[in-house]
């Protein structure tokens, strides 16, 4: 019989709770081994049970979800998923928990018919991820010494070749990969586009998180929008973000038509897209950690159209799906781990 993943629910609201825990339950795959009101009472059934995977509320008083998680990481590191509200303060708190060690989050249901369910079931299908993740490098050993955070590489341009645009596709874990890259990249780069697996609302407060660290200017994409060097865009929550020839260059198109291998936004809608212009001949696609295979069809759509290709390495991903997925059907020209892909992009440029 296969050992079932053990999940301790921490929400400062019983209901909550109580549904999440049923919800959950139904599941024969999961096991929970307890709920917790507030971070004390967490840390105490962390330590009693050892969880496989912790459900954590952002909102909580006296200690949230996001101070909670700094907390522990360093001392007892747990696959974490984060529970979120759909405020602004919700959203961004759990765009920093994601840096600070997160797997990833679920939104809270908005109230309308069947958003609770779709909640369980997301849920249910991050858990099951999370439970696989490896998040031991977040311990700090108590005998290391105390040493700053290193300072982000910056990279300098100085010329460049022939590639006029970088897509780049990712999902779970993919928003402190992209962090690493965006932040290391100087401000002469081509443009830039960008799918990130994330709900309406949150891409923003990404983009605006992402704009803080980086010297390109990152904004979360709007239809019709034209593709600029120095400029990022990101897709928004369920809106394909396309590519298309305009009068003076590229443009974006946002779309909401069916999901495109689940997802929507999705990396192969976008780098499909890309693959059917001249451009792609000069595109640099990339292809980061995440569950699944969105965007391995259409980045192999893009190499056999002369795009350039990088995946991240299988060390390097929070989870080694979509990036295998495209190197296994020969979309990947080339692996590498994510702190050398900044440096991996600049030379293909030079």
């Amino acid at each position: 019989m296969t050992k079932k993943i053990r999940v301790l629910i921490v929400d400062d609201q019983s209901v909550v709770r109580s549904i999440l825990a049923k919800g959950l339950s139904e599941f024969p795959e999961i096991e929970v081994i307890g709920k917790a009101a507030d971070a004390w009472e967490a840390r105490d059934l962390i330590v009693e049970h050892e969880p496989d995977v912790v459900t954590l509320d952002v909102e909580m008083p006296k200690m949230n979800g996001l101070q909670f998680l700094k907390k522990l990481m360093p001392q007892y590191p747990l696959p974490i998923i984060m529970v979120s509200s759909l405020t602004q303060e919700g959203q961004s708190t759990t765009i920093e928990a994601l840096e600070s060690g997160a797997v990833d989050f679920v939104a809270k249901p908005d109230g309308t018919d069947g958003s609770m369910p779709k909640m369980i079931s997301d849920l249910y299908e991050k858990i099951m991820i999370a439970s696989r993740v490896d998040v031991s490098g977040w311990k700090v050993e108590k005998s290391a010494p105390k040493v700053k955070k290193p300072t982000v590489k910056k990279l300098n341009l100085v010329s460049r070749n022939h590639i006029s645009l970088i897509a780049i596709g990712a999902s779970t874990g993919g928003t402190t990969a992209i962090i690493e890259i965006i932040s290391s990249l100087p401000p002469n780069m081509p443009g830039i586009v960008i799918v990130q697996h994330m709900p309406e609302g949150f891409t923003r407060t990404f983009a605006n998180r992402l704009n803080t660290l980086s010297e390109l200017e990152v904004k979360e994409a709007e239809d019709f929008e034209e593709i600029k060097p120095g400029k990022v865009l990101i897709a928004p929550g369920d809106r394909h973000l396309l590519v298309e020839k305009s009068t003076t260059g590229h443009r974006v198109r946002l779309s909401n038509a069916e999901k495109v291998t689940g997802h929507r936004p999705s990396v192969d809608a976008m780098f499909s897209s890309i693959a059917e212009l001249s451009v792609a001949r000069e595109t640099l696609g990339i292809i980061l950690t995440g569950m699944g295979k969105d965007g391995a069809v259409g980045l192999r759509k893009m190499r056999d159209r002369g795009s350039r290709t990088l995946g991240q390495d299988e060390v390097s991903c929070v989870v080694y799906g979509m990036p295998r997925e495209a190197y296994l059907i020969g979309a990947v020209e080339k692996q590498v781990a994510l702190s050398q892909i900044p440096e991996a992009i600049i030379n293909i440029l030079k």
